[in-house]
């Protein structure tokens, strides 16, 4: 039965690795014998969080990139697979989010959402899965949301590329599962990090936020055994069963108004 010592001296790549759910991701990966590859624009985090997790015996690579430049996931690629880094564990983390009226927003923020929420995510997972698939072993992890699950009124551009994030996972899992290739989406509710102040989007904090250890340490047990969605909290499970019984105008109006911007 497949567990989390099957990551154990197998390098993963975790995108976004600089804070919240992504340094989680990487310590939690860590434990398990994961050798880490860290990717994120802001090089002193990721050099930081690369000491942190040396002190503690594990292997680490830095690979400084910002995923809104289209660039950027070939230059990811050609630093580690194509320098001869085996990734068997790709962690697609990166994200960001922007709250407020879409017809106010500054529109490089919205198209900054789908660069990196999905077109990065899309080329780096198509650059590293052929080679796991030709391996015929692999993990991909996914970064979806709850909010991938409704339209959600003030981070609109947000919630449509983590519902493209969730239902690529989906579909991506089922074509590579013969091939031994495990796709996992990870649906974190509202999470202990710093994207709702980035994001401007503190009319979405929750009382009570899930910490991200709590959130790595579940979907990296998720991932070793192959589930492919994973939702961490019982609200987020309790909501994303009862919005398919809900009609969508309805869910909207009652969120648009609880979000509206003062």
């Amino acid at each position: 039965m497949a567990n989390t010592q099957d990551f154990n001296g197998k390098w993963a790549l975790v995108t976004g690795a600089s804070a919240g759910i992504g340094a989680a991701l990487a310590r939690e990966l860590a434990k398990h014998g994961a050798k880490l590859i860290l990717t994120a624009r802001r090089v002193d985090r990721i050099e930081a969080l690369a000491g942190e997790l040396r002190a503690r015996g594990a292997e680490v690579h830095i690979v400084a990139a910002d995923l809104n430049d289209p660039a950027a996931p070939q230059k990811i690629f050609d630093a580690t697979e194509g320098a001869g880094f085996c990734v068997d564990i790709l962690i697609n983390n990166a994200g960001l989010g922007q709250y407020g009226a879409f017809c106010a927003s500054p529109v490089e923020q919205e198209l900054s959402q789908v660069r990196v929420n999905c077109e990065a995510m899309v080329r780096l997972t198509r650059l590293f899965v052929p080679r796991m698939v030709e391996r015929r072993s692999g993990w991909v992890l996914i970064l979806a949301s709850t909010a991938s699950f409704q339209p959600v009124p003030y981070i609109s551009t947000y919630a449509a590329t983590k519902a493209f994030d969730r239902f690529f996972a989906l579909g991506l899992a089922a074509e590579v599962a013969r091939f031994g290739v495990k796709v996992t989406a990870l649906c974190p509710g509202p999470t202990e990090s710093e994207f709702f102040d980035v994001a401007h989007a503190g009319a979405f904090k929750r009382r009570g936020m899930q910490p991200a250890e709590d959130v790595a340490r579940l979907a990296v047990a998720a991932l070793a055994r192959g589930r492919r969605t994973l939702i961490p909290t019982l609200n987020g499970r309790l909501t994303a069963f009862l919005v398919r019984f809900l009609p969508v105008r309805l869910i909207t109006h009652y969120v648009e108004k609880a979000a509206r911007p003062a």
